[in-house]
């Protein structure tokens, strides 16, 4: 699985205007409703779900990195998106740092294999400093998507 196949690309977000935690996930999942990418669900609900999987433990996993997500019934594919804060954002990180890139995912609940394979896919794509390094320096969400890929090709 590459992120190409479930980051939309119409929704990623170059400039996250955010500066807490359940606004950047209502940001990015605003961005992905604006997309296309649900029908007849209640945006509140999801930002619920993921919300209450942050209680869990933060999905801040260090580095500047934080991979927000959910399984909720109302979606019927994986789905994801790509935002960057310019500014950093407190989002309980392990390492209490700030967060600069953010890739939500919302999975269908029936599908937990994918929902792993995703957040396996996220996590071993953004272990690459040079491509943190790079996706914090684009500007627009085409530069992001083609950086993006460039790297989870490898």
């Amino acid at each position: 699985m590459r992120m190409s196949d479930f980051i939309v690309r119409s929704a990623i977000v170059p400039e996250l205007n955010a500066t807490d935690k359940e606004g950047v996930i209502r940001e990015l999942l605003e961005s992905l409703c604006r997309n296309g990418c649900f029908k007849d669900v209640d945006v509140e609900d999801i930002i619920k779900a993921v919300l209450k999987r942050e209680l869990l433990g933060s999905t801040g996993i260090g580095d500047g990195i934080a991979i927000p997500h959910t399984k909720y019934s109302g979606v019927d594919k994986l789905v994801g998106v790509l935002g960057i804060s310019p500014s950093g954002v407190s989002f309980g990180s392990r390492d209490g740092e700030p967060v600069f890139v953010f890739v939500l995912i919302i999975s269908p609940v029936d599908q937990p294999v994918v929902h792993l394979r995703a957040l396996e896919t996220v996590s071993r794509v953004l272990r690459d400093d040079p491509l943190v390094k790079a996706l914090r320096a684009c500007t627009t969400a085409d530069q992001l998507f083609e950086q993006m890929n460039q790297y989870s090709k490898m």
